[in-house]
């Protein structure tokens, strides 16, 4: 079964009973949320759900990419798919599109998400979309032996293992909470 505003919203009330200061920075995603629009759905504005991936190899290294339409460096993540059945599995699928790692070789540290974000996305004519907004559910995994493969070049322009500490600094504290989750 499709991932429903239900999931979502149930999803986001977890996290933020772990993470109760977030409340103010949330509070838009979760009046959003009430109205019930489908928010899984690429199409749906202002608002729709991306997953992102915070893989961590053997605790010191963070896999994260070169985002062609954006053009920065961030963790792997996207849209979700009609197909996807929860939250943490399209980030595992996002994850091993994006950058070729081989999914039997990740593991999950938590079912609840490292972060959550909710974020301004410019418009994109030649997508047909208009400025909207990203609520980005982020899970933190791990690895001790996963290398990159082939990477998807239609989105990401590389994909490399980063230090904890310049992960951080490049991508924001989200790094840090996935070093950190509980299991």
């Amino acid at each position: 079964m499709a991932i429903s505003d239900a999931d979502i919203s149930g999803t986001l009330a977890a996290y933020l009973e772990h993470y109760p200061e977030e409340f103010e920075q949330l509070s838009e995603p979760l009046r959003l949320l009430a109205q019930g629009r489908d928010f899984a759905s690429r199409r749906s504005f202002p608002m729709h759900v991306t997953v992102g991936a915070l893989l961590v190899r053997d605790g010191t290294e963070i896999l994260l990419i070169e985002h062609l339409a954006y053009g920065i460096t961030l963790q792997p993540g996207g849209h979700l798919e009609p197909t996807d059945t929860t939250l943490i599995d399209a980030a595992v699928r996002e994850l091993t599109e994006e950058t070729g790692i081989d999914s039997s070789k990740v593991f999950s540290i938590s079912s609840a998400p490292a972060y959550i974000e909710y974020g301004r996305v410019p418009a994109r004519p030649e997508k047909d979309e208009p400025e909207h907004y990203h609520l980005d559910i982020g899970y933190a995994f791990k690895t001790a032996h996963a290398e990159v493969g082939r990477i998807q070049e239609s989105e990401v322009t590389g994909a490399g293992w980063y230090p904890v500490a310049l992960a951080e600094r490049l991508v924001g504290r989200r790094i840090a909470r996935a070093v950190s989750a509980p299991v």
